[in-house]
């Protein structure tokens, strides 16, 4: 643990214009009350086609301590908040949503449960203001995912949270292709504490994230962390073949033994039926493994890099094969700028 730590705070930006002037202004009003300062924002553009561009371009002329990461197109919301982590300097990272749902006045309480000697402080949402459905949803969700998955998924912590360096070098060195950053940052381990956030509204526009990225996303968390589908398709069709070998035993003794023959087909076919159609399912949850795999062995970048105004200072030698490893590149690969093709524009 670090006294008066210096922070970054890392922000994928997709999009929100008419959020960001109100985020900003909190945002540089928090930190300026913190104590080892000057501390760093980090907003990652994930591909924003408004004015989110300029407005950013625009806050890193006018403030050094703002640092700007252009993608070069939408790679989506874990693969920028990935970039933020690998352009970050500080001591601690604090990882937030854009739409200003996670609060900058909270940061505070991080930083003091982190001076109690905890790595990372995560928000475990309360109150939260979406449909009732979608909260039903979100609840159950984490519970399958626990269930799923060796790696227990604190119910309601989403990204918004504090990490400290080491347990941001920890998942930067994650080669990963579908990340799924909170279960990561549970499996790194590490003194993990929770405390209870009240998620605001969105300032103003529309989530970005459609029904069909939350599934996404869903999926990420269960696939990535847990090989309990694949089992239970061993198990049912362990169960499907006694079901079966009974069904036989049991036609064969009223044939020859009882002299009559077996009825009800009709349960036969539906049986069939039912059977054919969960070996469809589970041949599809295979088929998502195996894309899985076949994603991860072409070892593309997670997310490439247009450019970044207010660049930071190369990074010590010590964590140049992390660099590498965020970036998808083996270690006797080109550095990540090389890899990449990062320009840089530093900002007044």
């Amino acid at each position: 643990m670090i006294r008066d730590p210096k922070i970054s705070v890392a922000i994928p930006i997709f999009n929100e214009e008419t959020v960001l002037p109100e985020l900003y202004r909190r945002l540089v009003s928090v930190l300026a009350d913190l104590p080892g300062g000057p501390h760093e924002i980090v907003f990652v553009d994930d591909g924003s086609s408004d004015g989110t561009p300029e407005l950013l371009e625009t806050l890193a002329h006018i403030n050094p301590d703002v640092r700007v990461v252009r993608l070069s197109r939408n790679f989506g919301h874990q693969a920028a908040l990935s970039a933020a982590l690998d352009h970050v300097t500080g001591d601690v990272v604090v990882a937030m949503d854009g739409d200003l749902q996670d609060t900058p006045e909270t940061i505070p309480q991080f930083l003091a449960s982190y001076a109690r000697g905890a790595d990372v402080v995560y928000a475990i949402r309360r109150d939260r203001k979406e449909h009732w459905l979608l909260r039903c949803c979100y609840d159950s969700y984490y519970r399958i995912v626990t269930a799923l998955s060796d790696i227990p998924l604190p119910v309601g912590a989403g990204d918004f949270g504090l990490m400290s360096r080491r347990v941001v070098d920890v998942l930067r060195t994650s080669q990963e292709r579908h990340r799924y950053l909170r279960g990561l940052r549970t499996w790194a381990g590490f003194r993990q504490v929770g405390i209870p956030v009240e998620r605001a509204r969105r300032h103003s526009g529309r989530s970005k994230y459609s029904v069909r990225k939350l599934l996404l996303l869903a999926g990420d968390g269960i696939f990535s962390f847990s090989v309990v589908p694949l089992r239970a398709a061993t198990v049912l069709g362990v169960v499907a073949v006694l079901l079966s070998a009974l069904f036989a035993v049991y036609s064969l003794v009223g044939k020859f033994v009882l002299q009559r023959s077996p009825t009800g087909f009709t349960a036969l076919y539906i049986a069939m039926a039912f059977f054919a159609g969960v070996q469809m399912v589970f041949l599809g949850v295979i088929g998502e493994y195996v894309g899985r795999v076949y994603e991860e062995v072409k070892r593309r970048p997670l997310y490439l890099v247009d450019r970044v105004l207010n660049a930071a200072p190369p990074a010590p030698a010590v964590r140049g094969a992390a660099d590498r490893l965020a970036a998808g590149a083996p270690l006797d690969a080109p550095d990540h700028a090389q890899l990449t093709g990062v320009t840089s524009n530093h900002g007044s």
